[in-house]
C-alpha cells in the first residue's frame, strides 16, 4: 500500500471521467450524505459539500468515499495541501486487494501534488502505477508530461512512445502528446506522433481523424477537405467544431460562423455556442458573441460553464459594459479562485 500513496497527477480528460464516480461503487449501503456532497461538487458548491462529508463521517458512512469527497472539495477550493491530506487518509481505508477506487483516489492525489509543483513525486507515482499496471497507457503519457516540464526530453519521448505502443489507435492521446510538446517548445517532437498516423496509409482511418491530424499539423486545406466529408457522413458536434475552427484558421470567419449556426439551428450545444461566440468576437459582432455565450450557459448540465462564464465577461468588456463585467468577474473568481488569467483581467477591470 505504500506505493499507492505515491500515485500522482491526472489530466482533465481522465479527471472528468472519474470525478463523479458513485459512492455506491464501493458497496456502502448508507451514503445519503456522500451522495449529497458529490451533487454539490457537481454544482461547484465546494464549501457546502464539506458539511455533508463531515456528516457522513459522523454517521459512519463509507469513510474512504467521505475522505475522497473532502479531497475533491478542497481541490475545487484550490486548497491543495488539505486535499492531499484527505486523499491520503482515504487511501488508508483500502484493503489488500486494490480496486479501481484506489487508482481513482490516487489520480486525484496526483493532481493535488502536481498543482503544488511536486514534479519529482509525480514522476515516482507514475513509475508505481506502471509497476502495478504495465499497460496503463495514461500513466506513461502523464509521466512523459511531467518529464517534459522537467526538461528531460529523452525520458518523455520514451514514455510517449510506450503509451502509443500500447494503443496505437488512441488518437486523442496522440493529440494530447502533440499539445504537451507544442506547449513546451517541442513542436517537432509532437508532430511526429501525428504524422505517423497519416504516413501509415491506414485505409480504416476515418475522415474525421485524418482531418484532425492535418488540423493540428497546420495543413488546414487538407483538414477542411477531410472534415467536410466527415460532416456529410455524420456531422457530429466534434466534426462541426473542428471544421468551423479550420475555416477560421483559413481566414473565413463568416463561413465558420455559418457552419456553427447551421448546426445550432437543429442541435443546441454548449461547445458550438462557445465557438460561435469566439468567432463573432473575431468579426467584431460583440452582441452576437454575448448572445452565443449566454445561450451556451443556459444549457443545463453542460461541461463548459467556466469557459462560457469567462467568455461572457470578455464580451461585456468588448461592449464597453465594464460595470457588468466587473460584477460577473467577482462572481467568477469566487467559483474559480485559481484562474490566473481571470485574476489579471480583474485587475484590469478595476482600472476602468
Amino acid at each position: 500500500m505504500k506505493n499507492m500513496v505515491k500515485f500522482k497527477y491526472i489530466t482533465t480528460v481522465l479527471v472528468s471521467s472519474l470525478c463523479m464516480t458513485s459512492a455506491s461503487a464501493c458497496g456502502s449501503p448508507k451514503q445519503e450524505n456522500i451522495d449529497q456532497g458529490m451533487q454539490l461538487i457537481q454544482q461547484l458548491q465546494y464549501e457546502e459539500s464539506l458539511n455533508f462529508f463531515d456528516a457522513a463521517l459522523l454517521d459512519k458512512e463509507n469513510a474512504q468515499m467521505s475522505y475522497r469527497g473532502q479531497g475533491l472539495a478542497y481541490m475545487g477550493l484550490t486548497q491543495y495541501e488539505k486535499a492531499v491530506e484527505c486523499l491520503e487518509k482515504a487511501l488508508t481505508y483500502s484493503d489488500a486487494k486494490l480496486g479501481e477506487i484506489d487508482f481513482d483516489i490516487n489520480y486525484y492525489l496526483a493532481t493535488a501534488y502536481y498543482k503544488q509543483g511536486e514534479l519529482d513525486k509525480a514522476k515516482a507515482v507514475y513509475e508505481s502505477i506502471t509497476a502495478l499496471r504495465p499497460k496503463e497507457k495514461t500513466a506513461y503519457y502523464l509521466k512523459g508530461v511531467v518529464e517534459i516540464e522537467q526538461g528531460d526530453q529523452e525520458a518523455a519521448q520514451a514514455d510517449f512512445d510506450r503509451a502509443v505502443e500500447i494503443d496505437p489507435e488512441d488518437y486523442d492521446m496522440r493529440i494530447n502528446i502533440f499539445c504537451s510538446c507544442s506547449e513546451n517548445g517541442l513542436q517537432e517532437l509532437g508532430e511526429g506522433y501525428l504524422q505517423a498516423v497519416l504516413d501509415s496509409k491506414d485505409k480504416k482511418l476515418t475522415d474525421y481523424n485524418r482531418g484532425r491530424m492535418n488540423y493540428y499539423l497546420g495543413d488546414y486545406n487538407n483538414a477542411r477537405n477531410s472534415l467536410e466529408k466527415a460532416k456529410d457522413s455524420n456531422g457530429g458536434v466534434d466534426v462541426v467544431r473542428l471544421l468551423g475552427q479550420t475555416y477560421e484558421k483559413l481566414g473565413d470567419n463568416n463561413y465558420a460562423a455559418s457552419v456553427y449556426s447551421n448546426f445550432l439551428s437543429t442541435t443546441p450545444d454548449a461547445q458550438i455556442y462557445n465557438q460561435l461566440g469566439l468567432c463573432n468576437l473575431k468579426t467584431g459582432d460583440y452582441e452576437a458573441a454575448l448572445n452565443a455565450f449566454q445561450s451556451g450557459l443556459a444549457i443545463e448540465g453542460n461541461q463548459l460553464m467556466q469557459v462560457l462564464s469567462f467568455n461572457e465577461i470578455v464580451a461585456y468588456e468588448y461592449l464597453g459594459d465594464f460595470k457588468q463585467a466587473t460584477v460577473l468577474m467577482q462572481k467568477y473568481l469566487s467559483t474559480y479562485p485559481d484562474d490566473e488569467k481571470a485574476l489579471r483581467e480583474y485587475e484590469f477591470l478595476q482600472t476602468r
